[in-house]
């Protein structure tokens, strides 16, 4: 257990369909002892999610009563639907000692660097926008259209990287070594002095 005032908020960024979710998804299952938040969204739920681990999935006006009650760290509308990040899991992770990881678009990642600008931000970058299309594509949800949409989003979204304290690029079948590479950031980041200083 690490003391308290080196437990980071550690931001994973990138473009829709480069592997936040699977890098997230990986570094649990391989016992990183990390907070891996819940994010708030009022998406329906893909094949194989489940309410309360992948997302708390919850209704509009739920959402927005979360919002008006200041629940929320940030929170932003992407494609359609409302995402945010509960602020009592973080406080609660920090004050445990333990690393909050959150996954966030790129223009949450932005407000975030605003409302907690000590925090880590790192970029996943796919190897080409030719192996994201395959990667959206393979997950069977998207319309044509709207994987064009999130493609073109994404050209824009990557022109942003160099905002970030690191990038990470995510190779095809080598979520393991971007895992690493993650994790090598985060605790480097961890011993660093003067440390980083976490208010939420």
């Amino acid at each position: 257990m690490r003391s308290t005032d080196t437990a980071l908020i550690v931001v994973i960024s990138g473009p829709s369909g480069v592997g936040k979710d699977a890098l997230i998804e990986r570094m649990a299952e391989l016992g990183h002892q990390h907070h891996f938040t819940v994010t708030a969204t009022t998406r329906a739920p893909r094949p194989n999610e489940q309410d309360g681990v992948n997302h708390h999935f919850v209704a509009r006006e739920q959402f927005m009563d979360m919002v008006s009650k200041d629940e929320l760290l940030e929170w932003a509308q992407v494609y359609g639907n409302f995402y945010g990040v509960p602020k009592q899991q973080v406080r609660d992770a920090l004050r445990d000692g333990r690393h909050v990881l959150l996954r966030v678009d790129v223009q949450g990642a932005k407000r975030l660097r605003t409302l907690v600008p000590e925090a880590l931000f790192i970029f996943v970058m796919p190897p080409s926008m030719e192996a994201l299309r395959q990667h959206i594509e393979r997950r069977g949800v998207n319309s044509p259209e709207e994987i064009d949409t999130r493609l073109t989003a994404a050209q824009e979204e990557m022109k942003q990287s160099d905002c970030f304290d690191y990038c990470v690029l995510n190779e095809e079948n080598h979520l393991d070594d971007t895992v690493s590479k993650v994790a090598e950031i985060i605790d480097s980041e961890a011993h660093r002095d003067p440390p980083r200083k976490i208010v939420v």
